[in-house]
């Protein structure tokens, strides 16, 4: 009976240690898993946060830019003598020229950041406040079809920048 104690004890002792290694063994793949889960999280919460601030500063300089585009319009409208009105558009080019850079830049890191659809968006947005600038300055150089041309200009950048919103939006709550 003494041999059979033992050889149980044995089996029972071996049996032990093998169930406790298939536990650890268990534990370390759902520790690993656990923690590339945690972070897979995290780098989908940095991509998200980076993209929002992204779009934010894309939609922050874009608004600088259309209310310029308002204070032109005012002008047009405001102002009536020719010379003032000159010299008052001529004043808001040179802001514009100072607010298209940061503009330029945060719509290049939102094509950076973004998905395609959202970058194109941005991108659509620089270039009407190309073209709407581009129209502004004709005004101050004389073409007497610049103003309803800026004004149309203005028109599809609203419109673009509407669209570069909703675009981002969408964006945001898919990711």
């Amino acid at each position: 009976m003494g041999d059979s104690a033992v050889w149980v004890a044995a089996l029972t002792g071996g049996t032990a240690v093998f169930a406790s290694w298939v536990t650890n063994l268990g534990n370390v793949r759902a520790a690993r898993v656990q923690a590339e889960a945690s972070v897979q999280a995290q780098h989908r919460e940095r991509v998200r946060e980076s993209r929002r601030a992204a779009y934010l500063e894309v939609m922050e300089h874009a608004h600088v830019i259309g209310e310029l585009y308002r204070r032109a319009m005012d002008a047009f409208h405001r102002i009536a003598d020719p010379d003032q009105q000159l010299t008052r558009l001529e004043e808001l080019r040179s802001e514009l020229r100072e607010a298209h850079d940061p503009l330029m830049h945060s719509v290049r890191v939102a094509v950076l950041e973004g998905p395609s659809l959202t970058a194109e968006a941005a991108q659509a947005v620089l270039d009407a406040a190309s073209r709407t600038n581009r129209f502004l300055w004709h005004i101050t150089c004389g073409d007497a079809d610049a103003r309803s041309r800026f004004g149309d200009a203005q028109t599809a950048y609203l419109r673009c920048l509407e669209r570069f919103v909703e675009v981002a939006r969408a964006s945001m709550e898919a990711s």
